[in-house]
């Protein structure tokens, strides 16, 4: 990369970390939540404020996947996403999502200002630079009205270049992510809840009580959410609905003033900008680049791009970290939650939220609490029962048709890759073949490692992913550490030696 900042979230950068639970032996309880991001630890804390007992479990630590490696806004105007829905769904199931989107809103917004979390108050903003932008922004100021936000056009924005059109949306919220799911944990605690790390589930039965296997035992809940990212068993099919989605981030000490706004392009490389004001100093905050998991090698190109722009665009701010996140959008373009199969609401699952999970992640735990005290919202009864419309099958055939392209590509390039005589360079990594098995090499912190190359998902091949020295899969965006570890993704198993 051009420059070396830290490589970890802004976020997750703290000098005192999230206190949790110790693991421990316990009976039965009313809810199991697998998956401490946001989704999870908010319907932990609606349950347990509800009286339910509740535990948690995380496979890392509090907000290590999504949550912790969010840009932090929380808006309603949400880049072009609006105009996309509605092209896609029906007016009712759009109108829904705003719906949802409002609640989730309303409530992280609540339960911040009564928890102390700071926040800052801004202008949403999405904006094009090109001439082949605007009629997207235009697109996205007819669907927000249409559904009912108070949105207003520009032509000019307080950023240092020149755009040819925005959509602003005032009254939208940032927020440190970390913060919130601290102050969600001690909610969560205070009601007698268990919040414990380092329990990685791998298999899921449901019944009564539903059992969940882990690496340290069993756990039995009346009840199994499952707030993961993508839900990890493979009951349900969600994976093949969802595509998976990584982007990356950067944040500089900066010394300008507070902004008005925070800002989203529709341009292509996309462009993410904010501020952030921390106990040390000023920050702005930099996102782009996105792709789909498994994809785009060298992945470190895109984080030398963003240190570029940046540098050209803000010559002032200082970089001082790196990092990236994965979330998934749904081929219906709506997010899910509700139970795992019709008929079966032991097991609840939520996910698909395309990147704007701290609005959907929140409504998903209401409609998911609010199933299990028998108060479920009108919006999450629309959006949990829609059938499988045309576009969303069309859609899911097309994801289908990418994952099978992926797959054959894979396989191809491993059987034709034969293992140099040196080892990968540090940090570099390499898919070989092995007699017929591919074979996945890499060299991290001066340690040449082999594990098999084949995700043990679906088989997908992976690819290497420079930028966070990670074997990705480009099926449905398993993530697996140099060692073979799991790190996100349907995947529960480790790569084989």
């Amino acid at each position: 990369m051009a420059d070396a900042p830290l490589h970890r979230s802004l976020w997750l950068d703290r000098t005192n970390p999230v206190a949790t639970d110790e693991w421990r032996q316990f009976d039965r309880v009313d809810v199991v939540v697998i998956g401490a991001g946001l989704s999870g630890l908010a319907s932990a804390a609606m349950l347990a404020e509800e009286g339910f007992s509740v535990v948690v479990l995380e496979a890392r630590h509090v907000g290590a996947v999504t949550t912790g490696n969010t840009t932090g806004k929380i808006s309603l105007l949400q880049g072009s996403r609006l105009s996309t829905i509605r092209s896609a769904v029906s007016r009712d199931r759009a109108q829904a999502y705003v719906a949802a989107n409002q609640a989730g809103q309303d409530w992280l917004m609540r339960h911040i200002r009564a928890s102390g979390v700071a926040y800052d108050e801004r202008t949403a903003v999405t904006y094009a630079t090109t001439d082949a932008g605007a009629p997207t922004i235009e697109a996205e100021l007819d669907a927000a009205s249409d559904l009912g936000l108070t949105v207003t056009a520009r032509h000019a924005l307080e950023l240092p270049f020149p755009i040819t059109a925005a959509v602003c949306l005032p009254g939208q919220f940032q927020i440190d992510a970390v913060d919130v799911l601290d102050s969600l944990v001690r909610t969560i605690r205070r009601h007698g809840g268990l919040v414990i790390e380092g329990v990685r589930a791998s298999e899921l039965s449901s019944g009564d009580p539903c059992v969940v296997s882990t690496n340290r035992g069993e756990v039995r809940g009346g009840r199994v959410v499952v707030a993961t990212g993508t839900p990890f068993p493979k009951r349900g099919g969600h994976f093949a609905t969802l595509e998976p989605l990584r982007s990356y981030a950067l944040a500089y000490r900066w010394p300008g003033k507070t902004l008005e706004g925070m800002y989203l392009s529709v341009d292509e490389p996309s462009r993410s900008i904010r501020d952030a004001t921390r106990a040390d100093g000023n920050y702005l905050v930099i996102g782009g680049n996105g792709h789909r998991v498994g994809t785009d090698e060298p992945t470190s190109a895109n984080v030398d791009d963003l240190l570029d722009w940046t540098r050209l665009t803000f010559p002032d701010a200082v970089p001082t970290h790196s990092w990236s996140a994965q979330d998934y959008r749904s081929t219906d373009e709506l997010p899910h939650f509700g139970p795992i199969t019709r008929g079966d609401d032991r097991i609840l699952v939520a996910t698909g939220y395309a990147k704007w999970g701290l609005t959907n992640g929140v409504a998903a735990a209401i409609a998911i609490a609010g199933r299990m005290a028998g108060a479920r919202p009108a919006w999450a009864e629309v959006l949990e029962d829609r059938p499988p419309a045309f576009t969303a099958v069309g859609s899911t055939l097309s994801a289908g048709a990418t994952v099978a392209s992926s797959l054959a590509r894979g396989w191809t390039a491993a059987e034709l890759t034969t293992e140099p005589a040196t080892a990968p360079a540090e940090g570099d990594g390499i898919v070989v073949r092995d007699g017929i098995a591919p074979v996945a090499v890499c060299t991290v912190d001066g340690v040449t490692r082999r594990r098999s190359g084949i995700c043990t998902h679906l088989g997908g091949i992976l690819g290497w992913n420079d930028a966070e020295q990670s074997w990705d899969c480009p099926l449905h965006g398993s993530r697996f550490s140099p060692a073979g570890d799991v790190l996100e993704g349907p995947a529960v198993l480790p790569l084989r030696d």
